[in-house]
């Protein structure tokens, strides 16, 4: 090899190593100063329903004994931390306008850990000895919850469940607000799962992964047979790879982030 041949390939080596350690180095620093993003979604369940029938009987659901004339349902409230940052003591609010809250279980999804009340919620709802709720605190507790999770790791699931009443002509609205540094909070609708990941997602990625094996089989199978075979393959099968993909780039951006 010449020597001005290895001169230039070393130049060569050397620029492009450095424009590789710039990019990654932009996208690290671009992971790691984005907002911390939230998202929540909602499902709501119905147990049971109150119904006066003249010829087929009722059916009465009693909330401490006491009928009430309204629909029973088992909401479920899943918080996650999209984000690529961990966020400590952090105020989770949950709260709702149209229906009543009489009874909850929480969760920190993958521990055995429950999610306790902030102390100015407790402060706010505590009940002497002997004494009983005043309005307010009954106002309060039948429409409001305000938890503090002490860290919330990214990729971190919270659930909450509550078993609730709502008018009839009315399905429950449940909200999550957050207010903390850095952090935004966003309602999102679920979507359809493909062992892990949003189909919408995986079949994009698997997209663009079944695009570069269509085009590396054209330019390499000896035949048109075997060609248009490989890329009908890549197509009924585009869940897969896009799936795979789609993890592989969450775990680089978790080692990037780390």
């Amino acid at each position: 090899m010449e020597p001005s041949t290895l001169i230039d390939s070393t130049i060569f080596v050397g620029i492009a190593s450095a424009l590789g350690g710039i990019i990654i180095t932009v996208i690290t620093q671009s992971l790691l100063n984005k907002r911390g993003l939230f998202t929540y979604h909602v499902f709501h369940d119905r147990v049971a329903l109150s119904a006066d029938d003249a010829v087929y009987g009722s059916v009465k659901v009693t909330w401490n004994d006491h009928p009430v004339s309204h629909h029973l349902y088992l909401s479920t409230v899943e918080l996650t931390n999209e984000s690529m940052k961990d966020f400590d003591s952090v105020v989770v609010r949950v709260c709702t306008n149209n229906t009543l809250l009489p009874s909850q279980r929480t969760a920190i999804v993958g521990t055995t850990r429950r999610i306790d009340f902030t102390d100015e919620y407790r402060k706010a709802t505590a009940v002497a000895d002997g004494k009983e709720p005043t309005d307010a605190q009954f106002e309060i507790y039948r429409h409001r919850r305000d938890y503090l999770v002490p860290t919330m790791n990214r990729g971190q699931i919270l659930r909450f469940q509550y078993l609730n009443v709502v008018h009839p002509e009315e399905q429950p609205v449940i909200d999550v607000d957050i207010l903390h540094k850095g952090v935004k909070c966003k309602f999102q609708i679920p979507k359809p799962q493909f062992l892990g990941v949003p189909r919408s997602d995986a079949v994009l990625a698997g997209t663009l992964v079944g695009l570069v094996a269509v085009v590396v089989v054209i330019i390499y199978a000896e035949s048109l047979p075997v060609a248009a075979l490989l890329s009908f393959l890549i197509g009924c099968l585009v869940l897969v790879p896009g799936t795979y993909t789609v993890k592989a780039w969450r775990k680089i951006r978790v080692w990037l982030a780390d």
